[in-house]
């Protein structure tokens, strides 16, 4: 196997260009809606569309959630294999707002019950059996254990990270970082990781760490920051009408991950990276629009007009 992501995935509702959140007791009309999965299915799918063998380990619901993820990853070639099946709901729910250039998410995730495993200690399973070559994870609590397993074993780390994961432990993100191959903060994950004021400020202090960084920085591109300092990489940056950012950072990992598989050296693989990147950016959805029991997943705004029938 190439590459496992590792994680949870998602059944996402996506909602076009609205003006502004809506305040309580208002309604808001988007100018478009798409039906998309995310999760550790956008990695998993963008390192597939590179040519790589990629996986998703994640738990799948007895759910429509999971069913969408599953018939998607028929699709796109991406081996669910590693992945637990249960019967049950499991599969994540986000609505996606995008607006003002960005995007705001409300989530619902089923609760686990309290009897079963934790999902690292699979995750352990999985990888003594897979033996990928490259594993994709977010950094938290209790990930360093796994990824010293991985490491032990041969398996190159991608390093991810969110806002949520630093807001619940940033001391465990930290302990996760010298466990990585590479690890890829944006900037206002690395800005908040580090304590710092500036975003070069920020930057500094990661090429402190001896792992290699790459920082993402949507329309600039990325910097990639190493023990000979820091090179800002704009190349591969496509000018796109931006529609969601949803899947841009995962979609970059899945690229990335493509390239260094086909051992090109990691300024280069980052190029690839920004391109898809951008790509992502300018569709619907994490993983582009999907289709769900014959609905068309993309519905645009119909305006104000409506012809009468009769």
């Amino acid at each position: 196997m190439d590459v496992i992501s590792f994680g949870s995935v998602f059944l996402e509702l996506v909602f076009g260009h609205v003006p502004a959140l809506p305040r309580p007791g208002q309604e808001i009309f988007a100018e478009e809606f798409a039906i998309s999965v995310g999760g550790a299915v956008t990695s998993a799918t963008a390192a597939a569309r590179t040519g790589a063998r990629a996986a998703v380990c994640a738990e799948l619901g007895d759910d429509l959630g999971g069913r969408v993820v599953t018939e998607h990853c028929e699709r796109e070639g991406v081996d669910l294999s590693p992945s637990l099946r249960v019967a049950r709901r499991a599969t994540g729910i986000t609505m996606v707002l995008n607006y003002d250039g960005d995007r705001s998410f409300v989530t619902h995730v089923p609760p686990r019950p309290a009897q079963d495993a934790p999902e690292l200690s699979r995750w352990a399973d999985v990888l003594r059996s897979y033996r990928p070559a490259w594993c994709y994870v977010h950094a938290g609590i209790g990930v360093a254990d796994f990824l010293e397993a991985a490491r032990a074993q041969g398996s190159r780390i991608y390093l991810d990270v969110s806002l949520n994961g630093i807001g619940r432990s940033a001391e465990a993100v930290l302990d996760c970082i010298p466990l990585a191959d590479v690890f890829v903060p944006n900037e206002a994950e690395l800005i908040a990781l580090t304590g710092s004021d500036s975003a070069d400020a920020a930057i500094a202090t990661a090429g402190t760490w001896g792992t290699p960084v790459v920082v993402k920085r949507g329309a600039a591109g990325a910097v990639v920051v190493g023990p000979d300092g820091a090179v800002r990489v704009s190349e591969g940056v496509t000018n796109v009408t931006v529609r969601d950012l949803t899947g841009a950072g995962d979609s970059f990992a899945g690229a990335m991950i493509g390239k260094l598989l086909r051992g090109m050296p990691l300024a280069e693989a980052v190029v690839a990276a920004n391109r898809a990147g951008g790509e992502a950016a300018g569709r619907l959805g994490a993983v582009g629009p999907v289709e769900v029991a014959g609905l068309s997943s993309v519905l645009p705004g119909l305006g104000l007009a409506r012809k009468e029938s009769g």
